[in-house]
């Protein structure tokens, strides 16, 4: 009896994923459905703005990617629903249908999210749900604002002052976030990350601090978008 039921929930929502998968093809497309206007336009000069322009971004990355929106953002499927809920209700029936299927948690997104929800500066449900967002995102092979839908760099500094601020602000030297991180995790285990004696004197030195700036994967595939209008 139990799998006739599931079996009719999924059928039931095959006309809300196809309808959920119809305007996924386009991160702004998913982040205006999601707030009403175009990533440029987003206003984010108080914390409840930003944390919002914050998830609809990871969302519209997410989103817009192959496989299931829980794999891809790292949460489960009950925390996907309650964020959609919270902060997105008007698209809360049409969105819900994609956290049908459940994934299971990398294992170094895992760590990363356990050092992420140590350092947590603020409470609710928020910062938990950016800690497992932000450490699946972090696996992925782009500059971490980039994975995250984020405008530049500078968005994902505030993000992490804002809500992990006692691991945000170990970071003195501006080393790139991944490579911050990672050094954390490795520095928590007890081992050394490289050899080398000193920064100054590593070949690797671009690869730690480099510059992190270009175009954002949102405005990319915005741009892309426009211009197959424009010719068709």
């Amino acid at each position: 009896m139990r799998g006739a039921v599931e079996g009719d929930r999924e059928r039931l929502s095959l006309p809300l994923r196809a309808a959920a998968a119809g305007f996924a093809f386009s991160p702004a497309v998913v982040y205006r459905a999601l707030t009403g206007m175009m990533p440029a336009e987003a206003q984010i000069d108080d914390d409840r703005a930003f944390d919002r322009h914050v998830l609809a971004s990871i969302l519209s990355a997410a989103i817009t990617e192959p496989g299931a929106i829980t794999k891809r953002c790292g949460l489960s499927s009950d925390e996907f629903t309650a964020l959609i809920i919270a902060h997105f209700a008007h698209v809360s029936v049409l969105l819900s249908v994609l956290a049908l299927d459940e994934a299971e948690i990398d294992d170094e997104a895992a760590m990363l999210r356990d050092l992420l929800l140590k350092h947590r500066s603020t409470t609710g449900e928020v910062g938990r749900w950016l800690a497992a967002m932000v450490a699946r995102r972090a696996i992925e092979p782009e500059h971490l604002w980039e994975d995250l839908g984020l405008r530049d760099r500078s968005e994902l500094t505030r993000l992490l002052n804002r809500h992990f601020a006692p691991l945000a602000q170990g970071n003195t030297r501006n080393m790139r976030w991944k490579r911050y991180f990672y050094r954390k995790l490795c520095e928590d285990d007890g081992l050394v990350m490289c050899s080398t004696p000193s920064c100054a004197q590593c070949n690797d030195f671009a690869e730690c601090f480099g510059d992190e700036t270009g175009e954002s994967r949102m405005a990319a595939r915005r741009r892309e978008v426009e211009l197959a209008a424009v010719a068709s």
